[in-house]
């Protein structure tokens, strides 16, 4: 059965995903050819690699990772600052290419795009895979940089081609080859399902793409929300998924730093911490944005830096709700008797907060007082500067091992 066409028709929609190769680090390498061939990451700024070139990555250099370890890795990598201004004008200039292909093209992120190119042979007089190479080409010869190209019936089948063959890929998915692409992938490799979803699957006896694409709906709609039921007919060559036009207006992330005269004593530099952490939030809330993870990093007076990033339960821009984060991730990046002169947090993940639900086990009093506290801060920032209103902090040293309370809300009214 697993030999059988899962769609028995080839194209009705066709819907092209281009995934920029370790693009931070190409951006670099393409405005330094010095960099070509050599393992580098970005992210010195924050202590931690946010992007690595395919060289680092075989030496075992992964995303996440603190730069100290890379460091003890890999001597020879070479660690660079990241340059969020040049990336983005490389994705304006990306995205400029692929809406002289077609007009229908989906900014899914500042590496990737999805774009609509249903009945384009016609006008382009070649075929789909054709246009894939042409698009390839053109972003390699005007911008230096490689992108892997997948097309297929449907933005999720897409995107399982692009990550076929990367980097540097071009992968064409017709509705009667889409089985042999899913007979072998992992369940938990189609966009969309996580570990939890897996986890579930496997319970079910699903353990490939292919098998959970061959259920019946019934099977489905009895054993899945309908988020996974989506996935199951985009699977199935179903497009739910549109390809939509609208220009993205959101951040990727948001960071505030702060320099200051070199200090050990941890409560000043807690301080300083908390003092970027409502700087950002603030913005994000402006920007009616929540993020889903937290940065943070501490640089020494002899300019080495430690960062750790946190996963937050929730989704979040309310520094009292963030606070113990801030406290457990400064716990595990502080070293006494160090002297720091910076700080920073980086918002990451960013989402609308207007889709944002909380869970059940969550105060919604609380939540709500909380909310109404933060449009009050807000207007009054907004109104006379965001100066007017700082954080405080509670510390108290007979706290076991000097551990540091919850910030505090302090007006300072000018």
């Amino acid at each position: 059965m697993s030999n059988q066409p899962l769609i028995i028709f080839d194209w009705h929609n066709a819907i092209m995903h281009i995934d920029a190769d370790a693009f931070f680090v190409a951006c670099e390498q393409a405005t330094n050819p010095r960099l070509l061939g050599k393992p580098v990451v970005v992210g010195k700024e924050r202590g931690i690699v946010t992007a690595a070139s395919y060289e680092a990555k075989e030496l075992g250099v992964k995303r996440g990772m603190r730069i100290w370890e890379v460091k003890r890795l890999c001597p020879e990598t070479i660690v660079i600052n990241s340059d969020y201004e040049k990336y983005s004008l490389f994705s304006m200039r990306m995205m400029a290419i692929l809406r002289g292909l077609s007009p229908l093209v989906e900014e899914y992120s500042i590496d990737e795009a999805f774009v609509d190119i249903t009945g384009l042979r016609r006008y382009y007089r070649c075929s789909y895979e054709e246009l894939g190479r042409r698009v390839k080409e053109r972003i390699k010869k005007e911008l230096g940089i490689s992108v892997s190209v997948g097309i297929s019936l449907t933005k999720v089948l897409a995107k399982i081609a692009s990550r076929h063959k990367k980097p540097d890929g071009l992968t064409v998915i017709p509705g009667r080859q889409v089985h042999r692409y899913l007979k072998s992938l992992p369940v938990e490799e189609v966009w969309g399902i996580g570990h939890n979803t897996a986890a579930w699957c496997a319970k079910l006896g699903i353990r490939t793409a292919l098998e959970f694409a061959r259920k019946p709906e019934d099977f489905v709609r009895r054993n899945f929300a309908k988020p996974l039921y989506e996935i199951w007919q985009e699977l199935n060559g179903k497009q739910v998924y549109l390809v939509s036009p609208d220009p993205k207006t959101s951040y990727k992330s948001i960071s505030k730093v702060q320099t200051f005269s070199p200090t050990a004593d941890r409560f000043t530099v807690y301080a300083h911490l908390n003092a970027n952490l409502d700087d950002a939030c603030f913005k994000a809330r402006r920007w009616q944005l929540v993020p889903q993870r937290l940065i943070l990093f501490l640089r020494t007076q002899d300019y080495q830096e430690r960062a750790i990033e946190l996963k937050l339960t929730s989704p979040c821009a309310y520094p009292l709700m963030l606070s113990p984060f801030v406290q457990k991730g400064f716990e595990e990046i502080f070293q006494p008797g160090v002297a720091y002169r910076q700080t920073g947090v980086v918002l990451t993940h960013l989402i609308s907060s207007r889709n944002i639900q909380f869970s059940l086990f969550e105060d919604p009093v609380k939540l709500k007082r909380i909310e109404r506290l933060y449009q009050a801060v807000d207007s009054l920032k907004i109104k006379l500067g965001d100066e007017v209103l700082t954080n405080g902090l509670c510390c108290q040293r007979s706290f076991k091992e000097n551990r540091l309370k919850i910030p505090l809300m302090n007006i300072n009214l000018r």
